[in-house]
């Protein structure tokens, strides 16, 4: 096991290194989405996490090249929906390897909407209808801070993650 301390007077971590390390993390498939002056948008948020509980807060890192960024702002709105598995087609739409962009991504799948107008997967085993908090930029990223104002749970199905690189609906091998 390697440990890195990092200071302002140590140099970070190479990129290689911090995706390889970030590999071994067992992520949930999110799909981050906003409803746009364009229409709907979303991307595959691997970034997606809590920030508090109260007030309920849910903090999203999108990259300022991809699209959805422009949704999310102009609206001040996202949906954070986690995939159960059997839901890998809905992944690929949103992560780029089908080809596909911008509301062609919606065609797999079911979506409906809560609260702010943010798409929503019906299937998702989770997801919360957010508002945007805050902004920060940080890098080549924005990290996009929402209050969760409302959410929708169907715990039926196991998760579809993502290990080592892979979309998965189990962790064997």
């Amino acid at each position: 096991m390697t440990t890195t301390i990092h200071s302002a007077s140590l140099p970070p971590i190479d990129v290689k290194t911090f995706w390889q390390t970030l590999a071994e993390r067992v992520s949930g498939m999110t799909i981050v989405t906003a409803h746009g002056d364009d229409g709907p948008a979303g991307l595959l948020g691997l970034s997606a996490a809590r920030v508090t509980a109260n007030p309920p807060t849910i903090l999203v890192s999108v990259d300022q090249k991809t699209t959805a960024l422009g949704a999310i702002l102009s609206r001040r709105h996202f949906a954070v929906n986690y995939l159960p598995a059997g839901a890998e087609a809905v992944a690929d739409a949103f992560s780029g390897k089908a080809g596909i962009s911008g509301a062609d991504r919606f065609i797999e799948g079911q979506w409906d909407t809560l609260v702010t107008g943010a798409p929503v997967f019906k299937k998702a085993l989770g997801s919360f209808d957010c508002v945007v908090d805050d902004v920060i930029q940080r890098g080549d990223i924005s990290i996009v801070i929402g209050i969760a104002v409302a959410s929708r749970v169907d715990s039926s199905r196991p998760p579809l993650v993502f290990f080592r690189g892979a979309i998965r609906s189990d962790l064997g091998g």
